[in-house]
């Protein structure tokens, strides 16, 4: 027999975590009609009348509201279209992101 000792390869497999998510944010001004912000949501957020009027309102009674969950590149670049939207029609209309716990 020969002295060669034989030992199973094991694969390492590496551990691929989700990517965190982040929240886009309606922020509520006095400035910007109701119908211009809801035809905003639904555009960039493709979200039905109904919904973009309930994210409008929340948004416009609590100061803020969550439009959507996305990852952070998506998130950012929906962020920035639906507020350059706004300022491309002289309206203060802001979005922001931040991460979800």
């Amino acid at each position: 027999m020969s002295d060669t000792v034989l030992t199973p390869r094991t694969k390492a497999r590496p551990k691929v975590e989700r990517p965190r998510l982040h929240k886009v944010i309606l922020v509520n001004d006095d400035y910007t009609p109701r119908e211009f912000v809801v035809r905003v949501l639904k555009a960039e957020f493709r979200i039905n009348e109904d919904e973009a009027y309930r994210v409008m309102i929340t948004a416009h009674r609590k100061g803020v509201c969550v439009v959507a969950v996305y990852t952070r590149d998506v998130a950012e670049t929906k962020a920035t279209r639906a507020s350059d939207a706004g300022r491309a029609q002289g309206y203060p209309l802001q979005f922001t992101t931040e991460p979800e716990e």
